[in-house]
């Protein structure tokens, strides 16, 4: 190996590390999504004025929530995976919440991105499995279609068919503040105390 060699090499090595550097941002994201997380963080965004119905069959939107703190999941009623640990999550969220769900300081609410399948009915099916009732844990699928895209893409959702009459979709619990402003990207399988403790609510 030349003399000349060595030095090159560690000096490749070093652009190399820098870049990794930069574009991980110091080495505290190594994915997409983990710096899509920091972007929410330093800039919260705005989330769409879409219109939904619950698993009652009542209207509401999501400028509603104003003044009100917020955790979102997106699933399908179908689903046998991934929507069983968003739902498991709520519901034990929703437990340890207690007299803060009840008085409607916090509310849950479940957004289905498959209007094909999941109607009234599959909404209320998948409340009950997991103890939802509305005001203060909404089943919803939205009013109009169109509006989807741009519901998924605000909160960074993606749900792609698997070609057997489901989906392949990643999921996350979102943190939408009084302002109506999402904020924060919650792990799916974080423990429903780090939920409480991101809302400010002690769980005890």
């Amino acid at each position: 190996m030349s003399r000349g060699f060595i030095p090159l090499l560690g000096i490749v090595l070093s652009i190399g590390f820098a870049a990794l550097a930069c574009g991980t941002e110091g080495f505290r994201v190594v994915t997409s999504e983990g710096a899509r997380r920091l972007a929410i963080a330093r800039a919260p965004l705005p989330v769409p004025h879409v219109a939904l119905v619950d698993q009652d069959g009542v209207s509401f939107s999501l400028d509603g929530y104003r003044g009100k703190t917020l955790l979102i999941e997106f699933i399908y009623t179908r689903c046998p995976t991934l929507c069983g640990v968003l739902g498991d999550n709520f519901s034990q969220v929703l437990a340890l919440l207690g007299g803060a769900a009840k008085n409607r300081s916090v509310e849950l609410l479940s957004i289905s991105f498959d209007p094909e399948n999941d109607n009234r009915e599959a909404l209320k099916l998948y409340g009950d499995r997991y103890g939802a009732s509305a005001p203060g844990w909404r089943i919803a699928m939205l009013v109009e279609r169109r509006d989807l895209v741009a519901l998924l893409q605000t909160f960074g959702v993606v749900a792609i068919p698997d070609g057997m009459g489901g989906f392949v979709h990643n999921g996350s619990i979102y943190l939408v503040d009084v302002s109506g402003r999402l904020v924060r990207i919650i792990d799916p399988d974080a423990p429903p105390q780090l939920l409480t403790t991101a809302l400010g609510i002690s769980s005890q």
